[in-house]
């Protein structure tokens, strides 16, 4: 037998797909359903490294630990990770298949549609429930042939399709009206009802509108999610800048993260930002940062280019003079290749051929190359045996003296990352890094706290992921959303 399938799509980007599928598949986990998530095509450069070795999004990763299951790249069998504003890498199956430009992926959409349309049927096959999200909204009228992301894959599977908008963001019912206005009256009858999403305010002044809603269009609205503050889960792929309530005071370390264009993997720093004792910060600019105990390069999609945005943008000062009043600098994946001697592409492989040189801080030099590594890891830190639990998503190789100074031992045997003969400067290619207690609270103490709480960010994700379900249920007509699961 083929599993049940229904598909959220959203009248925009970031209208609340991604958070409401997460949370329907806990509460059908909860049930005793076994559920699957599934996004046929996702554009993100947060990305994890599933059970089976392949690469997906960060958020089919948690959407799938709110299922109870571990993550493969069936999930998503189709990922985009742009290199630039004009062409994307591009993943199918877990696995890249080159550099693609927009008008060259469209093309390639026939081919990308066969991984999309066997993974569902390998997901359909094992599980009772697939809950599917759509990818940005079914109304971009330039994406419409060819469609795999939304009322393309619904079509192809024949599954029933509810519409999520973002009332937070003003214009809730020309989102929704505007959207099946531009959907086929095929795709229009396949629209079951709507979800609202991030209300705050009177309930009873709203519902008017929704009355109208429901008379304009025929459809129900099967209920209307409150705003929840500090509900923190991982980001599909925009940074969050919500100030974290409640920890201004106890904060005494401050950590800043400069945002480089194609910044990858920000998700590494969530435990981070909740953390109390730490003043966190991205920061664009290095002139908008004042003084901080720990700077933390990230990853990037593209190093090269990425080096020259932080130098332009003020950072190598920025850092020089961090070093010589005594902070730390950490690199993490494409920040470890920064902070080294030189960065080689000589294939092009995350864009034009050539090299640049790095910050110089370690001595290691990196050579981007075509074949990416991809795994799963443990271990633990050099200074102090916490244990680490991580992966590992990158394009190029390092070698030189810093890294006979690692950072971490992996339980594979292999030595990881580096760090410089001063102790102020560090780097590893291990991304989750801070989500291991132990090792987020060494990393802490090197940086400066003296005495750093031990946070439980598996269970602090955890509880997160049971209050989204627990909303869900007393907001929502589950039984009517969900077909009488």
């Amino acid at each position: 037998m083929m599993a049940r399938t229904l598909m959220i799509q959203g009248t925009s980007s970031d209208a609340g797909k991604s958070t409401l599928v997460a949370g329907l598949c806990r509460v059908l986990h909860r049930r005793g359903v076994r559920v699957a998530p599934f996004k046929p095509q996702n554009m993100s450069l947060n990305s994890a490294v599933g059970a089976d070795g392949g690469e997906l999004g960060r958020a089919q990763a948690l959407q799938a630990q709110a299922a109870g299951l571990a993550p493969t790249s069936d999930m998503n069998p189709v990922l985009l990770k742009p290199d630039s504003d004009c062409s994307a890498q591009v993943i199918i199956l877990g696995r890249p298949v080159g550099a693609l430009s927009a008008a060259g992926y469209h093309d390639y959409k026939r081919i990308a549609r066969e991984a999309v349309l066997s993974a569902y049927q390998r997901l359909s096959a094992a599980y009772e429930f697939v809950l599917v999200e759509g990818a940005g909204s079914p109304a971009e009228i330039n994406l419409r042939e060819n469609d795999i992301a939304n009322m393309g894959f619904a079509e192809a599977v024949d599954c029933p399709v509810a519409l999520v908008a973002d009332i937070d963001r003003g214009g809730v019912f020309a989102q929704l009206v505007g959207t099946l206005d531009l959907v086929s009256e095929r795709e229009r009858s396949r629209i079951t009802g709507f979800v609202i999403n991030r209300f705050r305010g009177e309930r009873a002044l709203l519902d008017p509108g929704l009355q109208w809603l429901e008379a304009r269009t025929g459809k129900p609205v099967f209920g209307v999610l409150p705003y929840l503050r500090g509900l923190h889960l991982d980001a599909e792929d925009g940074i969050s800048r919500e100030p974290i309530e409640g920890k201004a005071a106890a904060a005494t370390l401050r950590v800043v993260v400069p945002v480089p264009p194609r910044i990858s993997n920000h998700t590494d720093f969530d435990p981070l930002r909740q953390h109390p004792q730490v003043e966190f910060r991205y920061a664009e600019e290095a002139r908008e940062c004042g003084a901080a105990d720990l700077v933390i390069l990230p990853g990037s999609k593209a190093v090269r280019a990425d080096l020259a945005a932080l130098r332009e943008r003020g950072w190598a000062t920025y850092l020089e003079r961090h070093l010589r009043y005594g902070g730390k600098v950490l690199g993490i994946c494409g920040g470890l290749q920064m902070l080294g001697e030189s960065i080689e592409d000589p294939a092009g492989v995350e864009g034009p051929a050539g090299g640049s040189a790095g910050f110089g801080w370690l001595a290691l030099r990196t050579a981007l190359a075509p074949e990416k590594q991809l795994r799963n890891v443990r271990g633990r830190l050099v200074r102090d045996g916490a244990d680490v639990r991580g992966y590992e998503i990158h394009m190029g190789t390092s070698c030189g003296a810093a890294l006979d100074r690692p950072l971490i031992l992996l339980d594979d045997g292999r030595c990881d990352g580096a760090v410089s003969d001063d102790g102020q400067v560090a780097g590893t290619y291990v991304h989750g890094l801070f989500e291991s207690p132990r090792a987020c609270g060494a990393l802490l103490r090197w940086a400066g706290l003296t005495e750093p709480l031990e946070r439980d960010f598996a269970a602090l994700r955890e509880a997160a992921l049971d209050r989204l379900a627990d909303t869900l249920e007393a907001s929502l007509a589950l039984e009517a959303l969900l077909g009488g699961s």
